[in-house]
């Protein structure tokens, strides 16, 4: 009941400045591309085989996305493997990466925390926002972190109305006259 005075946002007019790691989240999808099928056995790189295969492949399915090239099973491929297919892959796909999605969701972050600004946040109290959709890795959130805290009053992880203390920087006492 509010008593007919107007419902106030406390958390609107907190001057906190929340960042929602979710938004850097890439933009285009995902998708694996595992190599045990091209292989024999699915466990022997045949090089014959595996270039006809690859020849014959749609590699169309690929178009604008991000293909994250692997090999699920325990074999040895060599390095010109994963070249050959990143020479299919190139003229169709958004981004060719050679590893597992997880690893690039890393990778990716790894690359908007080198671009990040943290000095904008400057004397500010900060809320890392948490509860994603999106899995963002947990090292983006440290790196996040570690990138703020030299400028931020205060760092907050979780949601603007229910924050988990991070870092506070001690206040500073002026000494009186």
């Amino acid at each position: 009941m509010n008593d007919g005075k107007p419902l106030i946002n406390r958390v609107a007019n907190s001057g906190l400045k929340v960042i929602n790691l979710e938004s850097y989240y890439p933009h285009h999808d995902m998708v694996d591309f595992d190599l045990k099928p091209f292989l024999f056995m699915e466990l022997i790189l045949k090089e014959r085989d595996f270039r006809s295969a690859l020849k014959d492949h749609d590699w169309d399915q690929y178009k604008d996305k991000i293909v994250c090239v692997f090999v699920s099973v325990d074999a040895i491929i060599p390095v010109w493997a994963f070249m050959l297919v990143a020479s299919y892959l190139e003229p169709v796909a958004h981004v060719v990466f050679t590893g597992r999605p997880s690893e690039y969701l890393i990778f990716h972050y790894e690359k908007v925390m080198e671009s990040f600004d943290a000095a904008e946040y400057k004397d500010e109290r900060v809320v890392i926002k948490g509860c994603s959709d999106k899995q963002v890795p947990a090292s983006a959130y440290a790196a996040l972190t570690t990138k703020l805290r030299p400028f931020a009053q205060s760092i907050m992880y979780g949601e603007p109305c229910s924050t988990v203390p991070i870092f506070k920087r001690p206040r500073k006492i002026t000494p009186k006259a």
